[in-house]
């Protein structure tokens, strides 16, 4: 993973995130190396998940990985998509790398199933309860579209937008390049 350079974030405001994402079609190692990069990126940046939308690339492709008791366990979902939603829910502080300096309390079912293409082009299903549920709808919500502020009424949202504008006028982003040392 040192090799692997990590992908330059979008920041809101950017239409990119109200579009939905392509599916891929064939799982080559064009795509494995875009998710490889996103992988590199969510953990140079110290996220739980990332959407190819947030780094550009409108294909469907999300990355996650909680890290627990300090592991790396990198989920790579091609095409994800969520098969199965509970009727319980569950709320979460969400925040975003693309929307930076704020967050919001956010509910969502609490399991779900979800089908995906591994990084080989394999279909798979997985179980998800809890924490990991939440990060994973998040980031299908990118892929489709959606951010984590939309469940928001427009006053908080709008509220929020202008303590994120504040934010990134007083803490400008990096930009990875070439003399990056991630």
């Amino acid at each position: 993973m040192d090799n692997i350079q990590p992908l330059n974030l979008i920041y809101a405001p950017n239409n990119i995130f109200k579009q939905k994402t392509d599916d891929i079609v064939k799982v080559d190692d064009t795509i494995r190396e875009i998710a490889d990069r996103m992988v590199k990126t969510m953990y140079v940046e110290g996220a739980v998940g990332i959407g190819a939308n947030m780094v550009g690339i409108l294909k469907s492709i999300a990355v996650v990985d909680l890290r627990e008791n300090g592991e790396y366990n990198p989920y790579i979902f091609i095409n994800p998509k969520i098969i199965f939603r509970s009727k319980e829910t569950q709320k979460f502080e969400e925040a975003s790398l693309c929307f930076p300096g704020i967050s919001a309390e956010i509910e969502r079912p609490s399991a779900i199933k979800l089908s995906y293409l591994n990084d080989q082009g394999v279909t798979q299903e997985l179980d998800a309860t809890g924490f990991l549920a939440t990060v994973i709808q998040h980031e299908v919500d990118y892929l489709n579209g959606k951010i984590f502020l939309d469940y928001l009424s427009k006053m908080k949202r709008d509220i929020l937008l202008k303590k994120m504008e504040k934010y990134m006028h007083d803490h400008p982003p990096h930009v990875h390049g070439a003399h990056c040392h991630h």
